[in-house]
């Protein structure tokens, strides 16, 4: 499989929550890549979702998604230097589960700096052959 990236600029708003989640699906169709596009939006939905909870209206929202050999990296970007937090599980908090399913998904994932503020991705490997 030949490497293709691509980058979506969106506003941190709730709309772009399933507007990202559809975005990535019809790319990784487009790209006929093997790998399980239901676990990916579900883990984009996550991580979009948690810009728009933590982050709000105080910085810009981008979905990159990139695949070369058999990874997929899909990374979302936004202003906020404060890092993600994989949260205790709780029965008082009906949220904060999130990234738990990220960590438990994908994987690998992390979260990087940039131009001040971070990228938190995750990768994917293709289903065993």
């Amino acid at each position: 499989m030949s490497s293709r990236s691509a980058s979506i600029d969106l506003p941190p708003t709730a709309g772009s929550v399933p507007a990202a989640r559809h975005l990535m699906q019809e790319l990784l169709r487009v790209w006929e890549v093997p790998h399980d596009r239901e676990d990916a939006a579900l883990l984009v939905t996550e991580l979009v979702a948690n810009v728009v909870d933590h982050v709000g209206g105080e910085a810009d929202l981008t979905l990159e998604l990139s695949v070369s050999a058999d990874w997929l990296r899909i990374a979302v970007v936004d202003g906020s230097s404060i890092r993600p937090v994989v949260q205790e599980l709780s029965h008082d908090r009906p949220r904060g589960r999130g990234l738990r399913m990220v960590e438990t998904i994908a994987h690998r994932w992390g979260a990087d700096d940039h131009k001040g503020g971070k990228r938190v991705w995750f990768d994917l490997r293709p289903p065993a052959v």
